[in-house]
């Protein structure tokens, strides 16, 4: 930063200088942590030589606040992936099986939207498909906030619901699939190329969960990436042009995660891996009968109160996974 020619690319400069506030920022919460674990060291042997009630709940207050300071810091180092910090696209897309799939697609949008409130972050309906009879047959988001997109990575993936089918006039057993896709928002500095004649563009009118979604103008925009097939939509702004605009920026997180997953299959490869893709493949069980468990079967965290999961209740599964996730990527 002290060379005269820092300020000449200011947009390199003030990357550098976000990675440095960064740096400090982490380094000096670990001096406070450190410093505050010191101190209570020195209270547990005063308190150890000439116990003192009060001195006691003082050193229980300042333990809780150490630890629950210690859990924040250990989740910002394990959200260390690159665009992590980002803002995410979250989609939702029911399997097969109809009504079934489709309304446990509009459970897990609810899901996502509660979770989302209780952590503050703002969430944008980008486009929504309603289902037939109930559900959604597709829902994309914006979930924008800090870190949204590192926390939310744990989420991509097959969810598997067996419960009985509120549906199903004979009171049967259900199992019903739905895929979750989540991206990273990728800003301008992300050199992403889609070449003008790769992209087919459609309109159309707007639809949605309610009458502020539907437009009587042509507004909605859908763009096909001819070379990967890749499909997004976008119908939440009121111009065409916004609604291309958040289109695109989709496409081109969509194609950035293809090269990451294609990346990940040749390492994998050349390892002799085996990557399990494929509507068998789910990451997560939420069963309802005969008894109630939802079990993440990559970290094989567990819990039986399924309801605050529904509720937005994902934190354990998202800590569990971030601490799972280093392991894979440090096996030693």
């Amino acid at each position: 930063m002290a060379q005269p020619d820092f300020w000449n690319d200011q947009t390199a400069a003030q990357k550098l200088i976000d990675e440095t506030n960064t740096s400090k920022s982490k380094l000096d919460d670990f001096k406070s942590l450190q410093s505050q674990y010191e101190d209570l060291m020195v209270n547990l042997e005063l308190i150890q030589e000439e116990p003192d009630p009060d001195m006691k709940k003082e050193f229980e207050t300042g333990l809780t606040k150490l630890q629950q300071q210690m859990q924040q810091y250990e989740l910002a180092l394990l959200l260390n992936q690159k665009y992590d910090q980002n803002n995410a696209i979250l989609e939702i897309h029911p399997g097969a099986g109809g009504t079934e799939s489709q309304d446990w697609g509009s459970m897990l949008l609810r899901m996502y939207t509660r979770w989302a409130q209780q952590h503050n972050f703002t969430v944008e309906t980008e486009d929504y498909q309603a289902g037939d009879e109930a559900g959604i047959k597709s829902v994309s988001l914006m979930i924008k906030g800090h870190n949204a997109y590192g926390l939310l990575r744990s989420e991509k993936g097959i969810h598997r619901l067996v419960r009985i089918s509120p549906f199903d006039a004979a009171g049967r057993r259900h199992t019903s699939f739905a895929s979750v896709d989540v991206m990273p928002e990728l800003d301008d500095s992300i050199d992403i190329e889609v070449r003008p004649e790769d992209v087919k563009m459609d309109v159309f009118r707007s639809s949605g969960a309610g009458g502020q979604h539907i437009n009587k103008t042509s507004s909605a925009v859908r763009l096909t990436h001819i070379p990967t097939g890749i499909v997004v939509s976008s119908q939440a702004q009121r111009s065409q042009f916004q609604n291309r605009d958040t289109a695109m920026n989709m496409l081109k997180a969509k194609l950035y995660q293809k090269e990451v997953a294609e990346k990940k299959a040749q390492e994998a490869a050349i390892k002799g891996e085996q990557l399990d893709i494929g509507w068998g493949s789910q990451i997560r069980s939420y069963v309802f009968h005969p008894y109630t468990m939802v079990k993440d079967h990559r970290t094989n965290y567990e819990t039986g109160n399924g309801q605050a999961v529904m509720d937005g209740d994902l934190d354990p599964f998202i800590y569990a996974y971030l601490q799972w996730d280093l392991k894979q990527q440090n096996p030693s």
